[in-house]
């Protein structure tokens, strides 16, 4: 089953039309915007990636989250308390199913940025001693600085990274006073205003039926288990790390979108929601309309087959 999350790519006619698009974060970006003005703004935006990437990348060497995972101590950037604190929050609502402490798990199933040539199941007693370090509990913020109370503890933040990213960068169009506009970070998306047929922007989710859903004024994240994976025993493993067991997911969820006010809200709970799995994920939302979630899920069925379901108020 290969999901894919498209654009629906609709006439600018007798509107002055950008698009920006390339390579950042490890991903691609598309932006789509409508402006009388022309001047370009590419390179406010590739500043805004590399400003992100200097705080929240682990694939830079010199960046925060890197300095603080080899010192525990680091004084945050705007970047990474925005970050910092929105994980914090969602880790506490999901009970911790949703952590940026998780690098030491992500790393030793072979997930972080230096992947090994060949996967394989850690021991109980590896996950066990990796266990005793994760955990937000061992977060300690005050002012501006970030400390750990406990050796070992390490963050991972690209589980809500681009989904901020993508918010960073609406808010950067905002103050340009573009009031039309669709962010694509890497699948992780945000939209404002109308396009030029004065409809909403609209996103289609491919799965067992094609369904359309109109962005207005809202954010939509998708986090699956089909592209990063491996198999072991009969079972797949995916790279979707549960931060309480250490276990990596292999249920039978394939991919979940969410709908959410903002992109890294939307991002921070995909994958708590996965981990929670369809009908646990639904009463989760149900108790927290606060939240203003929806979500859509894809996932086989205990017969193999292909199901879709989606939450109440996610677009018919």
């Amino acid at each position: 089953m290969r999901l894919l999350l498209w654009l629906l790519l609709l006439p600018f006619a007798g509107s002055a039309q950008t698009v920006l698009e390339g390579k950042a974060q490890g991903t691609y970006y598309v932006i789509k915007y409508i402006s009388a003005d022309t001047t370009s703004l590419q390179g406010a935006i590739d500043s805004i990636f590399a400003s992100i990437d200097q705080s929240l990348s682990l694939y830079k060497s010199n960046s925060l989250i890197n300095e603080f995972n080899e010192k525990g101590y680091v004084q945050m950037d705007p970047h990474m308390q925005a970050v910092i604190k929105k994980a914090l929050v969602i880790s506490k609502i999901t009970g911790g199913a949703f952590d940026i402490t998780v690098k030491p798990l992500v790393d030793v199933w072979g997930f972080g940025v230096h992947p090994p040539a060949e996967r394989k199941i850690p021991s109980p007693d590896t996950l066990k001693s990796i266990l005793s370090c994760v955990g937000s509990r061992y977060l300690k913020i005050k002012g501006t600085g970030l400390s750990r109370t406990k050796a070992g503890v390490t963050l991972d933040c690209n589980g809500i990274a681009q989904g901020y990213t993508t918010d960073v960068i609406g808010r950067f169009l905002d103050s340009k006073g573009i009031q039309n506009y669709l962010v694509d970070v890497g699948g992780e998306l945000c939209a404002k205003g109308q396009n030029s047929h004065h409809q909403y922007w609209t996103v289609g989710i491919e799965g067992e039926n094609q369904r359309i859903i109109p962005l207005a004024n809202r954010a939509v994240t998708t986090s699956g288990n089909y592209r990063r994976f491996f198999d072991s025993g009969g079972k797949r493993f995916a790279h979707t790390i549960d931060p309480r067991s250490g276990q990596a997911i292999h249920n039978n969820i394939i991919s979940v979108t969410v709908i959410a006010k903002d992109a890294i809200t939307a991002d921070g709970f995909d994958n708590a929601l996965i981990l929670m799995g369809v009908e646990k994920a639904f009463a989760f939302i149900k108790q927290h309309p606060e939240l203003q979630l929806e979500a859509g899920f894809i996932y086989k069925d205990a017969e193999g087959n292909i199901r879709e379901s989606f939450s109440p108020g996610f677009p018919k």
